[in-house]
């Protein structure tokens, strides 16, 4: 077995993991929103499908479907639209949270609550009103807080959990890119069979260990706490990273298909 090509894999490796992309900007998102079952799913998501794109890129299946044109075409118009498709939801996501937060209706509670004290009411019938106006202000708060935490902490099973991190690693074609580059460069044909699957197991271990102890970090209730003020941010900066990523691929593909 040769450890010295191993040793290789895994510094490349760690480095791709920890640098910012879809992989990492999505399971902070799941991490911070959602239960930590279902982090840990997409953390388990997303290995799998590094260990698909190793298994792949050293049977030469994936450098087969980069020399063919058509293949890879495909393979990145459903990359750009899956990535684009997350980011423009997660962007619409903090359109939404923005015109909710807004709440005009309370506004408008306030004004009719100031127009009572202006009235020329009793004293005891203007309390009343304004002290009605209160309690319905507090409960459609309630309402809405509970509808908001049910939301954030329930949207996703952990079924989805997975398929979201399957997903978002699998359909992305820089992956696809970099899986084939690293074995191509480094994985000659003298390499032994035991060593390719050394070398698959290991990026498989590596990723399942850093993107769930994401999971588990993030996922305490007290970092959860903190972060749910941030999650507008948190969806706006992952809604960018896939657009970002899925605009890159695109102009790319242009700049291909039209010099």
């Amino acid at each position: 077995m040769d450890f010295a090509l191993l040793s290789t894999l895994a510094v490349i490796h760690c480095l791709a993991l920890v640098s910012p992309g879809p992989d990492f900007a999505i399971i902070v998102k799941t991490s911070t929103q959602q239960t930590r079952q279902t982090a840990l799913m997409c953390a388990f998501g997303i290995s799998i499908a590094i260990l698909v794109h190793s298994l792949l890129s050293l049977l030469g299946i994936s450098l087969m479907i980069q020399q063919s044109e058509m293949a890879y075409l495909a393979v990145q118009i459903i990359g750009i639209s899956y990535l684009a498709y997350m980011g423009f939801g997660a962007l619409s996501s903090v359109l939404k949270s923005f015109k909710t937060h807004s709440n005009p209706s309370s506004a408008n509670n306030n004004a009719v609550g100031e127009d009572v004290a202006d009235a020329n009411l009793e004293p005891d019938i203007a309390n009343n009103v304004k002290s009605n106006i209160e309690t319905a202000n507090t409960e459609t708060a309630n309402t809405k807080n509970s509808k908001d935490s049910t939301e954030n902490l329930n949207v996703l099973t952990p079924a989805k959990g997975f398929r979201l991190g399957l997903y978002t690693n699998m359909l992305n074609p820089k992956a696809l890119i970099f899986f084939i580059t690293i074995f191509t460069v480094l994985v000659t044909p003298q390499v032994t069979t035991e060593t390719k699957v050394a070398a698959a197991s290991l990026l498989f271990i590596l990723s399942l260990f850093w993107f769930s102890f994401l999971a588990i970090v993030l996922t305490k209730p007290v970092i959860q706490h903190k972060m749910a003020k941030g999650s507008r941010l948190i969806d706006a900066i992952t809604g960018v990273i896939f657009m970002g990523v899925a605009i890159t691929i695109l102009v790319s593909l242009l700049n291909d298909y039209l010099a």
